[in-house]
């Protein structure tokens, strides 16, 4: 075992670990849970919001299971590892909301320096392949980058209607938002693009996301 190496991808993983404290605005979907083998319940806070793990991890198992709704071929293992590491910057940079506007200005900045840092604890060429497949997330232009950004829009998006808009309805999002925030699903998935769009008009139709 070369020690220097694997020393480095311990602790570029640790440092991951962090991902579980960054907290996003969407919400979990979370329902009554069964009580323990002793009996007793199991608390939760509700509602309460997921975090970048959770997000992560939701996006990976998305990518396994609706991988054959992608408009092209794709390389499912590079695009669920694509997800698994497209927010690993947010543990400097902090979450950016996808409707923040002002934050928006400084996100690209204050990401970079992020990965300068993050990826920069993996050895050389793991450092390599992993900032490579966020920078390709981010670019957006192969196939698995096309449809690991759908996986990031339906995944909080169906969260929040689960949950009857709550976060919408906080920041006070309107439909027209949601439908360009989305507008980019078409790019990786028409099928997804069609399915949420009607979701949407529904949500619409409740009351959830106002015109």
């Amino acid at each position: 075992m070369d020690l220097n190496r694997f020393n480095a991808q311990i602790a570029f993983l640790m440092e991951v670990d962090r991902l579980k404290n960054i907290y996003r605005q969407t919400y979990t979907r979370v329902d009554d849970l069964p009580p323990m083998p002793d009996g007793s319940n199991v608390t939760v806070p509700y509602p309460r919001k997921e975090n970048d793990a959770e997000h992560s991890f939701s996006l990976a198992l998305f990518t396994a299971i609706l991988a054959e709704y992608s408009n092209e071929p794709i390389d499912v293992f590079k695009t669920m590892k694509m997800v698994l590491v497209h927010d690993i910057v947010e543990i400097d940079a902090g979450d950016t909301y996808c409707y923040d506007g002002e934050g928006a200005k400084t996100k690209a900045d204050r990401e970079n320096r992020a990965a300068d840092r993050i990826f920069g604890l993996l050895p050389k060429e793991q450092e390599a392949e992993f900032r490579g497949l966020w920078e390709e997330f981010e670019e957006r232009k192969t196939p698995e980058a096309r449809f690991a950004a759908v996986m990031d829009r339906i995944q909080p998006l169906l969260l929040n209607l689960s949950r009857d808009g709550l976060s919408w309805k906080e920041h006070g999002i309107h439909l027209s938002q949601v439908q360009k925030r989305n507008e980019l699903v078409k790019e990786g998935s028409e099928a997804l693009s069609d399915y949420i769009y009607a979701l949407l008009d529904e949500a619409n139709e409740r009351g959830i996301l106002p015109d």
